[in-house]
């Protein structure tokens, strides 16, 4: 999730190329508070312990509002994915994770933020609480896959996706909503064999890789809540998927650089810069993101071994 404004599908017209440039606001369909964007600033420049303060101050401000929920989860599924992070096959991801005790906090607050939104719909139907219970499930999806837990990714995950259509049916300027389905749409057509059997008998819905990929980037460009992820994921995408690895550092350059204290960011530059043969850049990147403060030691301990093996890798 992101610092700007989370717009959902927003069609506004100051969009420019989909990877040129973080973009500029524009009028979106979900305005944040200030809580929430400083939260999102600060959570992008890796300091999730700050940014979860500020997002503490949006829930006791607003204590029926989904939202501050949402972005506490977000900023705990950032310290999950780092305490993850390993460097397999050239690139530095969140592989898998076994399922944790710690990782109990997390859910309860996805589970709290939907609870809260339905509880809304229950007043009055509206695309913001639709949206917000769609990135509820979202939140639990992304836990499921990294576990490989795939029949409760496919059930979040439809979820998720029937929310993110009525919010979008409902008011079409959520660009937020773009990054839930551009990731929907792109994982689906991506699937396996197997998993595509499993998704035939489950009944889950198909999806398009090429409209998730025009979803992501809209999304990157006008989302005022989520387009980081939305950028961040379209990046990992072209990487890890679809191997176009010069697209993917251009759309990845400017989250390094607008956030360059975020050691994950620098990672996958290293990673992209390796990857096009620019080695003395890979180098640079893998050591200032071994260099860079991180308070979550468990995190630290992660971005060191992973810089470290990369470091290894690239001078091969």
């Amino acid at each position: 999730m992101k610092r700007r404004t989370r717009a959902l599908p927003a069609v506004c017209l100051c969009v420019l190329a989909p990877w040129v440039t973080v973009p500029a606001k524009c009028a979106p369909g979900v305005s944040p508070p200030p809580a929430a964007t400083e939260g999102l600033r600060l959570l992008y420049s890796g300091d999730a312990d700050a940014a979860t303060e500020k997002f503490r101050q949006l829930q006791a401000q607003t204590p029926n509002d989904p939202l501050g929920y949402l972005l506490e989860a977000e900023a705990r599924w950032w310290k999950i994915y780092c305490e993850s992070l390993e460097f397999k096959w050239g690139m530095t991801d969140a592989w898998h994770r076994d399922k944790q005790a710690s990782d109990e906090p997390y859910l309860v607050l996805a589970d709290k933020a939907i609870a809260l939104a339905k509880a809304r719909l229950g007043q009055a139907d509206s695309a913001e609480m639709h949206l917000y219970e769609g990135l509820g499930y979202a939140l639990e999806t992304r836990l499921y896959s990294l576990r490989d837990s795939k029949r409760a990714e496919a059930r979040v995950g439809v979820r998720a996706r029937e929310q993110f259509l009525r919010a979008l049916e409902m008011d079409p300027s959520l660009a937020d909503a773009d990054t839930g389905l551009g990731l929907y749409n792109y994982y689906v057509d991506t699937l396996s064999g197997f998993a595509r059997l499993l998704r035939f008998f489950m009944g889950i819905p198909g999806g398009s890789r090429k409209e998730g990929m025009r979803q992501l980037e809209h999304a990157a460009q006008e989302a005022p809540i989520t387009s980081v992820e939305a950028r961040f994921y379209l990046a990992k995408n072209l990487r890890n998927f679809d191997r176009q690895y010069e697209q993917a550092l251009k759309v990845m350059q400017p989250l390094a650089e607008e956030y360059p204290s975020n050691p994950i960011f620098q990672l996958f530059l290293g990673d992209l810069s390796a990857k096009v043969g620019f080695r003395d850049k890979a180098e640079a990147h893998y050591q200032a993101a071994a260099a860079l403060p991180v308070q979550d030691a468990a995190c630290r301990e992660r971005i060191q071994k992973a810089a470290a093996a990369a470091l290894v890798s690239v001078k091969k």
